[in-house]
């Protein structure tokens, strides 16, 4: 397991939740806080001036919603990685937190174990979201109209080893150095694998994979 330092911001408006995921992390040596916010705004001001490699984000907040500010830190094209953390377990949040660029989806009342791992999981590049949802958007992807295998979608051979490597949630960076291109040439595959296979996020590419590449073609 990937061991590398991470440095972490939360932003949640329940002191007591944040107390306690902050108690969790400092049981791991990996993870640094650098701070926490209580609102949407102060969230994305911190985050601006921190630039963490992990942020930890509440779905509602009373100023902003979780999901602006989602959007708002993936338009600034920083390297952090967004892990929703939520009471809601409704299809809708869970899809348009994925499709707004979310690295991960958790439900708060998870284990603490469990979420701990989960943590380490994203911190190592890989797409998180609590196992109980999963099928959720596999129902919502197989009611849209989309393509069926590799060849309806036209992808070249390189954007299929990606698209391989992001079903096992690796990261761009991880995916660029194993197959030894620029981090910035795999950024600008996964943007044209999501455009041939109609889709918005990494989560639902790596489901469709799941659901028409490893299926069919167990190895």
């Amino acid at each position: 397991m990937n061991t590398d330092p991470q440095t972490v911001v939360i932003v949640d408006d329940h002191p007591l939740f944040r107390r306690g995921l902050t108690q969790l992390l400092a049981t791991l040596p990996r993870f640094t806080l650098l701070g926490e916010a209580s609102c949407g705004k102060d969230g994305i001001e911190l985050v601006n001036a921190t630039r963490p490699d992990l942020l930890l984000l509440d779905l509602n907040m009373k100023d902003i919603s979780g999901l602006e500010v989602l959007k708002q830190i993936k338009a600034r094209d920083l390297d952090t990685r967004v892990v929703m953390i939520t009471v809601s377990d409704q299809a809708e949040d869970l899809i348009a937190a994925l499709r707004a660029g979310a690295d991960g989806y958790l439900l708060k009342d998870m284990e603490p174990e469990q979420m701990l791992e989960n943590l380490q999981s994203a911190a190592d590049g890989k797409i998180i979201v609590s196992e109980n949802l999963t099928h959720l958007l596999a129902v919502a992807l197989r009611q849209q109209k989309r393509p069926q295998n590799p060849e309806e979608a036209g992808l070249t051979e390189q954007e299929l080893r990606i698209l391989e490597r992001i079903a096992t949630g690796k990261s761009n960076k991880l995916i660029g150095r194993e197959l030894d291109i620029a981090e910035g040439t795999v950024k600008v595959h996964v943007k044209h694998i999501l455009r041939k296979l109609n889709l918005r996020s990494r989560v639902e590419a790596a489901v469709w994979s799941v659901e028409n590449l490893h299926k069919k073609n167990p190895s």
